[in-house]
Formats: structure tokens, sequence, C-alpha cells
């Protein structure tokens, strides 16, 4: 069996035991796939480690840049307490639409806050303190995001950040590819910043090969 085949396999496995998707979420995939949205959220193996994650650190206020569908959004909602809230920014007015139907039916209604329009003119107007950062938009943009993220994120909180491997093209970006070196570049700024302790876990299976950062807000 072909290595790509054999990473799949165990992330079907994986998920099988450690991530099953309940009836909201499959009928959120189905939805997405009729209304033509990309296919490009996360997993559910990704999903149920950014819930572990937002569980672990008591995430009570969660900024996502980049809602898309809702789908990452539900996994990390359904980790807040009650009085927690998720404060999510879409640049597409349909998509933010899609996602808000998602969060309702996923009982998050209350505490997803969808902001719609250009990420960085958004975050200029956001408040923090945030316990936790998930960035999955743009890779072009991610330094920019990082100094926002910086600003909003408390001591002690993460940051998350996500596709930031780009099937290994980071090590030397080809001329053109904004994504590859957006996601270079922020790796670079991540690790030269006295006021994070990063790592990133690199990643294959179901989404191919790519990798997460994950760091932590001193």
């Amino acid at each position: 069996m072909p290595d790509n085949q054999i990473f799949e396999a165990v992330d079907q496995y994986i998920d099988g035991l450690f991530a099953s998707e309940d009836e909201v979420l499959v009928r959120l995939r189905q939805r997405a796939a009729e209304a033509g949205l990309p296919h490009i959220e996360v997993s559910a193996g990704q999903g149920k480690l950014l819930y572990l994650l937002t569980r672990l650190t008591g995430a009570c206020r969660i900024l996502e840049i980049g809602t898309l569908g809702g789908y990452s959004g539900v996994w990390l909602g359904r980790a807040l307490p009650p009085e927690g809230e998720l404060v999510t920014l879409e640049l597409d007015p349909a998509y933010a639409a899609f996602a808000r139907a998602s969060f309702n039916e996923a009982g998050l209604g209350s505490q997803a806050l969808i902001l719609t329009g250009r990420a960085l003119d958004v975050l200029a107007t956001l408040t923090g303190p945030f316990d936790l950062v998930f960035l999955d938009a743009n890779k072009d943009e991610y330094p920019q995001y990082f100094a926002e993220a910086a600003r909003l994120l408390r001591p002690g909180g993460l940051l998350l950040a996500d596709n930031v491997v780009r099937k290994g093209a980071v090590l030397e970006p080809p001329a053109g590819d904004v994504m590859a070196q957006g996601a270079a570049r922020f790796l670079e700024i991540l690790a030269a910043d006295p006021r994070f302790e990063a790592i990133v876990l690199q990643q294959v299976g179901l989404k191919g090969h790519d990798g997460l950062a994950l760091a932590r807000r001193r």
C-alpha cells in the first residue's frame, strides 16, 4: 500500500476511535458540499485536537480567523464553557451566513459571534484578552495576523496556526507561491519572538501533508 494510502487509512482508523462525527457535523459537511464550499476545512481528527486544546487551556474566549462553513468553529465552540464566547472572522458574507446556520444547528448560536470583512480590518477593531487564537485563513497574511494575535492573546494564551508546512514548500517557497512564502515568514517571525514558546506539529493523513503551529504567549 502506498504511503499516502497508509496515512489516510490510519487517519480514518484514529478518527473512528476518537473523533467520530455526530449528525450535526455530518450534515454540516453534506450541506457544505451541496453549497459548493471549498473542501478545505479541518479533518475530524484535527477538529478533535482543537477541541482538546481548548479544553486543556480552559479557554473561555476564542478568536478564529477564517470561519468558512463553521466546521472548525463547532469543534472549538463545543469546548467552551456555557459562558464562553467564540469570535470568528470571515471575508465572504455567503460563507458567514452558512456558518451562522451551522452554529445555530449545533446549539452555539448564542456563543458564536461572526464578524464579516477583511480580517486585518476587523482585527484592528477588537480588544482582548483572548485565551486562544486559531489562524486558518489566507497564509500570505499570517505574518500580519500574528502581530494582531500577539496583541490580543493573554499571557499564557495559546496561538494555533494551521497549514504552515504546505507539503514541505516552506523549506524553499517557490517564486509566486505567496501562501508558502507567508507561512515560512510567519514561522520565522514566531520562532524569533521572545514573547512566545512554540513548536510545529508536522501532519500527514486525510488532509495531505501539512502542519499545525502551537505557541504559548509567555
